[in-house]
This record gives structure tokens, C-alpha cells and sequence, in this order.
């Protein structure tokens, strides 16, 4: 399977994609879907077992973005510490975000029992622990919050890991999966109940026309619709949205133990600023450690490829390590006031037009959580969790301090990476596997040399916003800084929210 990232993840080399059938024999549905992640697969099968005519329209394969490079964690406490959802949106609706994180994980449950699906599903415990005194003071907070919101959670003296501690609490009902195997059985059950699916086209335009979707896909083919669902990571273009939402990266490794007694059954988390994240994964009775941490921002960071030296090196202090068998990295949308956004698309004409996005490190339980509240609002006009995961939702409060934040985070970018750019004076500089945003022959140019000594050269400006992307050493990708939109080495988009990719040049012909 392929993914969004040079690196294999763990996830891609334990599955086998099965045929599909991909016969599209109409042009007039109920529902059209861009994305075939978890989100948009979900929705798919939930809208037809709705009885609704869908189509799922994917630029690239399945789970070829975040589903298959996620740590499939699949949590009720989540990312955003209830503590601040209380503070940010009262303790009524930190409550429900509680609720709706519990149904979307009963939903994924149901699905398992319902398709007898074989993709290591478990429910187990999670353990949050502190190593000094100010992070027990937050634990505390985290600990109270987690209470107050009616879930169910303990100090502990233990934790199923060899770390120091000097305080933990245990939270119960959390679980994991393997998120291919599971979206698999999905996209079968999709197929089963007449769902179409359509791999390798990108959606052009989307216009309204007599009070439906008139969607356009690259080869000229037209489909219409009553809807329209963005299940696409984060939305394409420049809208609203854009400004409320902040790209991270954050690395996974995989490694076998010397001790098999040490592989925990439950998930762990610390408290370091970025936290790391463990569990174990199981594949035909071969277990190997998932863990994850160094989080930064997309296209942040001089090194990326040295986040798993500093990974490896943590892990190391803590386990005996038999060898390192996987090292990848992943995508993640942090929203301004700490919940995602879902539902109507903000700024279109009609309300036929859904949205997903900013789902932080809880991909899995808010992929499955959208394709609950967006189907429900197709089907039904309304959802219990409609207003507090609004896309629209204006919180004067709430969040302000980080989108005032991000968005000079975006500035600040936008004008400062113009000014560090390496000059380079004979492309024989450039190392195999290297890349560069460099200053050659009067043209900024992003050069990557591939392991043969072929050179690729891109026009590095960004086509979302216009940012200068940054290479990724590890990925092999170029990365916007400013909104997270990623490109292969020769500029091929990867992901968006840009929607073409980089202008290329031609060295031997010196094409400008």
C-alpha cells in the first residue's frame, strides 16, 4: 500500500489491499465523497446502510494519508486535556465531547463484531504518569477534569511499563486497532451495499447548480449530487477554515524487545512537552513497541530525520531494544480552541456542502465520531453534537490567543524563508538523497538529487499560499511551513490544502 511518506510504517507492511471493484457506472448520486480515509470510508458505509447512493472519489489509493501513518490510538481522553475543554467550552459540553468520544469508539467496536473483522482490536486501560513535581501538578488538573466529565479514572502505583514515575493515573475503556485491516473490512462492506468508489481522480471543481453539487474530476467527467462531504484531512483552497487550523508532524517508531514480558497490553503516555505515546501492536502473534512523540510544526524543523535519533535514544533509556524495525512520520491538524471541525462547510451558499478537520492526535475516534455527526445531519437534518463541533462556531475566547499565534506563525514564514536560502554553486554540492531550497544561477529553486544522481528541481513557492516549502529528509517531500501542504521531490502534491502541485524546471534545458 502506499502512503504520503517515503518511510514504511508499520501499518502498510502488515496489510495486502484487495481488489476493489471500481465500475462507476453513473454520474447522479445522493452523496459524493472526496477521501478515502477512515473518515470518508465510514461515512460512505454509513450513508448507505442509510440508504443513501454514494460515490467516494480518492486523488491517491486508500488510507494513502494520515490513516495509514497514524499510531491508532483509540482514546476517550483525548489530546485536548478535559481541563481545558471545561475551561474553554463549560462543563456541559466537555461532557458531551466525553460522550461523543465514547460513541465513536462503540461505533468502531460494532463495526468489529458486526463484519467479524480480524484487525487486533482490544479494549485495554490507558496510563498517563508524571516524572517531576510541576508535572504532577498538571496530572492533578488532568486527573479532577477527567472525573468531572464522568469518565472513569484512578491513581495508580503502577503503570505496564519500566519508566520512572513519581505519580500516574490509570483511565479505563480506552482500546486499539490495525486501522488498515479495519478500514479494509470497511471498504468491503461499502462495496457490499452498492457504494462506489473511485481511486486515483482529484476533484477540480465543485459548483451549485439547481439546488445541487455539480462535482468535476480531472479527466472532465461530471457527477451531481444532493451533497458534497470533504473528508479529505483538511480542506482544499483558502477559506475560513485555513486560518483556524495548525500542520504537525509526529514520528512513530516500531521496535522489538529483548523481553517479551515488556510489551504493555494498555496504552502510556508521559508528560513531556511534546508527550510520547506508547503501545504495543500484533501482527500473525509477532509483537512489536509502537512508539510515538517529537511533534513539531509542518516544515518547522532543520532536521526532521534527527527526531528519530532522540526518539530512539528515549526509547533505549527505558527498554531493552532487540533491533529498530519501523520509523515513520505522520500528518495532524490542531484546531485553534482544541476540538475539531465538523459538519457544514463554512462560507458555502447551502448547506450541502460537509466539512472534517482538526483532529489533532485523536484521528482514529474523530474520523469515526465525523462520519457519525455528518451522516446523521444528511440523513436526518441534525445531530446531538452539531453545535459544539460546528465549523462555523465563533468562540471570542476560546482559542484566540492561538489563532492570533498561528497566523504570525504563518506571517512570519511567509517572509522570513525568502531571506535563508542557500546559495549553491555547482549542483555536484548537492549529496544523493539531499534536498534544498537553493539560489542557483539567478533562480531560487527547490534541488533534490535521488539515489541515482538524477537531479529534480521545483519552483519552491507554494501553490496554497505562496509560502517557500522546506525539505523533508526523511519523507522525501517538500513541506509548507505555513498551512501543511506536502509535495514529492518532483512536486507532485501529496496532500493540501493546495490543490496543484510545484511549478517544475528542466536543468538541461535550462526551461525557465
Amino acid at each position: 500500500m502506499k502512503r504520503d511518506g517515503a518511510n514504511i510504517s508499520y501499518w502498510q507492511d502488515t496489510s495486502e489491499w484487495c481488489d476493489f471493484k471500481e465500475v462507476v457506472q453513473q454520474n447522479d448520486y445522493d452523496v459524493v465523497i472526496i477521501g478515502a480515509g477512515l473518515t470518508g470510508i465510514t461515512t460512505g458505509l454509513m450513508l448507505q446502510k442509510a440508504g443513501k447512493n454514494c460515490l467516494i472519489v480518492e486523488a491517491n489509493t486508500f488510507g494513502f494519508g494520515t490513516t495509514s501513518g497514524t499510531s491508532a490510538h483509540l482514546n476517550t481522553v483525548l489530546d485536548t486535556p478535559y481541563c481545558d475543554l471545561i475551561a474553554n467550552f463549560g462543563k456541559e459540553n466537555a461532557i458531551l465531547s466525553a460522550n461523543a468520544a465514547k460513541e465513536a469508539l462503540k461505533i468502531i467496536f460494532n463495526h468489529v463484531q458486526e463484519f467479524e473483522i480480524s484487525c487486533d482490536f482490544a479494549y485495554c486501560d490507558g496510563y498517563m504518569y508524571a516524572t517531576n513535581e510541576d508535572e504532577e501538578k498538571e496530572l492533578k488538573k488532568i486527573y479532577d477534569a477527567i472525573l468531572e466529565v464522568g469518565l472513569k479514572v484512578t491513581y495508580t502505583d503502577d503503570i505496564p511499563g519500566p519508566m520512572d514515575k513519581t505519580k500516574a493515573i490509570k483511565f479505563e475503556e480506552q482500546g486499539r486497532f490495525h486501522p488498515l485491516l479495519y478500514l479494509q473490512a470497511l471498504v468491503e462492506e461499502y462495496e457490499k451495499l452498492g457504494g462506489d468508489i473511485r481511486e486515483r481522480t482529484t476533484v477540480t471543481e465543485i459548483n451549485e447548480e439547481n439546488n445541487r453539487q455539480r462535482v468535476t474530476v480531472d479527466n472532465g467527467t461530471n457527477y451531481h449530487a444532493d451533497a458534497v462531504v470533504y473528508a479529505t484531512h483538511t480542506p482544499p483552497g483558502t477559506h475560513l477554515l485555513t486560518f483556524k487550523l495548525a500542520p504537525y508532524r509526529s514520528y512513530v517508531m516500531g521496535f522489538r524487545l529483548k523481553d517479551d514480558n515488556q510489551y504493555p497490553e494498555d496504552l502510556i503516555y508521559d508528560m513531556q512537552d511534546p508527550f510520547h505515546y506508547f503501545r504495543k501492536a500484533t501482527y500473525q502473534n509477532q509483537n512489536i513497541l509502537l512508539v510515538g512523540g517529537q511533534d513539531h510544526k509542518t516544515g518547522q524543523h532543520p532536521n526532521p530525520e534527527f527526531n528519530f535519533v532522540i526518539l530512539e535514544a528515549f526509547v533505549r533509556k527505558h527498554y531493552a531494544v532487540e533491533e529498530v524495525v519501523y520509523r515513520w512520520s505522520s500528518q495532524y491538524y490542531d484546531s485553534t480552541d482544541g476540538l475539531p471541525y465538523i459538519g457544514y462547510f463554512p462560507g458555502k451558499k447551502s448547506k450541502q456542502q460537509f466539512v472534517a478537520t482538526g483532529y489533532s492526535g485523536n484521528g482514529m475516534i474523530f474520523s469515526t465520531l465525523s462520519a457519525k455527526i455528518i451522516s446523521d445531519l444528511i440523513v436526518n437534518g441534525s445531530s446531538e453534537y452539531e453545535k459544539l463541533f460546528s465549523p462555523g462556531r465563533i468562540k471570542p475566547i476560546a482559542g484566540f490567543s492561538n489563532f492570533i499565534t498561528e497566523n504570525f506563525n504563518v506571517a512570519k514564514h511567509l517572509i522570513l524563508d525568502r531571506l535563508t536560502i542557500d546559495k549553491i554553486d555547482d549542483l555536484a554540492d548537492l549529496a544523493k538523497g539531499e534536498g534544498k531550497i537553493v539560489d542557483y544561477q539567478k533562480h531560487t529553486i527547490g534541488l533534490y538529487k535521488d539515489s541515482e544522481g538524477t537531479l529534480l528541481a521545483v519552483d519552491p513557492v507554494c501553490k496554497h499560499a505562496g509560502c517557500i516549502v522546506q525539505w523533508n529528509n526523511t519523507e522525501k517531500s517538500w513541506d509548507c511551513p505555513c498551512h501543511g501542504a506536502r509535495y514529492a521531490p518532483n512536486g507532485d502534491l501529496l496532500t493540501g490544502p493546495a490543490t496543484e502541485g510545484l511549478c517544475t524546471y528542466n536543468l538541461d534545458e535550462g526551461d525557465e
